[in-house]
């Protein structure tokens, strides 16, 4: 029988969801831990993660959700994106999949699910279907303010593949329901985690030429909007990508240089190529093999002069907890919207942090509400490296009242209750798909 928390201040019990969260991380932080203590703490923290914290029923302050609606859109784009080319090298847009989940008493939260079929397995008919025909029905009537509970409701209708099962599909009603429950409850996110945000976030410029006569010309454009660190797209050609990597250090030799390999090399080349990167000044490699490489990651770790990233994959805690056990990498590039949403990619943060690992501020080119919820997060954090955030700079189309323009190679977060932004619905249609 649950005890009825009525005579809880509505903001303590919403709060109540985070505090088991940070209370496990202050300890661990106070005990000093080895690391191998940490490793052994840390094996039980997806099940307390998600295992059965319900604050609010029976409470006659409880909500419930009403309704769930997905709208498939495709934002229209500027500029060249390998992950978003159609066959013939045309760019086909930033396909989105806006959620909107509406309480019992008319409050709306807003969401939005983000996939890249060239890059994970989701696509936006998955994502959209899997969201009207399995997720939404079977949080209709669920607790508001338990997104504990709806995380495992999801994860048993949509069973767990590697990780979590159809993850970007998950994050947008994740970020729905935190945005619901801020506005709810007249808190900012990072209020509700009891963490004091930064106001903005350093971008990093994303550089993805079709050939190397295209760089110098991209390279200006991104100093002239004030940014003065570089990530780039790298492999499977290790003699363009060191010539890339030379050519953006010598015009901005004061930056960070952030390489993305998403998984395309091979052991044997990524072995030849991680000191040539670091002798030009590179300053990390991220994801330079396919995931299930495992022994690759444990050599390439013990014999890298720069730290290794991971990126895909690591879609849950307990991935997460894995790899770190088996000492594949010396950080993570995390993105919300990849691990199934704020809840996850939060405790991935802590767990990252507790380990003594780096986290690395990065996305999936996430249009308006997918962006505001990771500046969100980010700024809890005081996240203060260049954060790889490129929704603005390829995105033409925003849905927002107040859209976020980078100024200056920052982007401000958003202030007020929820996601800090006002999505404006008549803006929706125009972008609608048919599916």
């Amino acid at each position: 029988m649950t005890r009825p928390i009525g005579w809880w201040n509505a903001r303590t019990a919403v709060r109540g969801i985070y505090k088991i969260l940070d209370r496990i991380h202050l300890m661990e932080k106070k005990s000093a831990c080895s690391r191998r203590e940490f490793l052994a703490k840390m094996s039980s923290l997806p099940v307390l993660m998600f295992g059965g914290v319900h604050l609010l029923s029976g409470s006659q302050g409880a909500r419930h959700i009403a309704q769930i609606d997905v709208f498939p859109i495709t934002y229209p784009m500027r500029g060249r994106f390998k992950f978003f080319e159609g066959p013939d090298g045309h760019m086909m847009g930033r396909a989105s999949a806006v959620i909107k989940v509406k309480a019992d008493d008319g409050t709306v939260g807003w969401g939005e699910s983000v996939p890249i079929p060239k890059w994970s397995y989701e696509t936006l008919e998955s994502v959209t279907t899997t969201i009207r025909n399995y997720l939404a029905p079977v949080l209709v009537g669920h607790e508001v303010f338990d997104i504990a509970g709806a995380h495992r409701i999801v994860d048993q209708n949509i069973a767990p593949a590697f990780g979590t099962g159809q993850p970007m599909a998950k994050a947008g009603i994740d970020i729905a329901l935190h945005d619901l429950l801020g506005k709810m409850t007249h808190r900012s996110l990072p209020e509700i985690w009891g963490r004091k945000a930064i106001p903005s976030l350093l971008l990093s410029y994303t550089l993805n030429p079709e050939s190397l006569d295209d760089l110098d010309a991209l390279i200006e454009d991104g100093r002239n909007r004030g940014y003065r660190n570089f990530n780039v797209k790298v492999s499977p050609d290790p003699e363009y990508d060191l010539e890339l990597c030379r050519r953006v250090k010598k015009r901005a030799p004061e930056g960070y240089l952030w390489a993305d390999a998403n998984g395309g090399y091979d052991l044997d080349t990524a072995l030849k190529v991680v000191p040539e990167m670091a002798e030009i000044g590179v300053d990390i490699l991220e994801q330079p093999l396919p995931i299930t490489r495992i022994t690759g990651y444990q050599m390439l770790k013990r014999e890298s002069p720069l730290p290794i990233l991971l990126d895909e994959g690591v879609v849950s805690p307990a991935n997460l907890v894995e790899f770190i056990r088996l000492d594949l990498m010396d950080g993570v590039a995390m993105k919300p919207a990849r691990c199934g949403g704020l809840l996850p990619a939060k405790r991935q943060i802590e767990i990252t942090q507790d380990a003594g690992l780096l986290f690395l501020g990065s996305g999936l080119t996430d249009p308006d509400i997918s962006l505001a919820a990771t500046l969100q997060l980010y700024a809890a954090f005081q996240y203060q490296l260049p954060a790889a955030l490129n929704g603005p700079q390829f995105i033409r189309e925003s849905i927002l009242r107040d859209p976020l323009i980078p100024e200056q190679g920052r982007l401000s977060v958003p202030e007020g209750p929820g996601l800090g932004i006002t999505v404006e619905e008549a803006k929706i249609r125009p972008l609608l798909v048919e599916l």
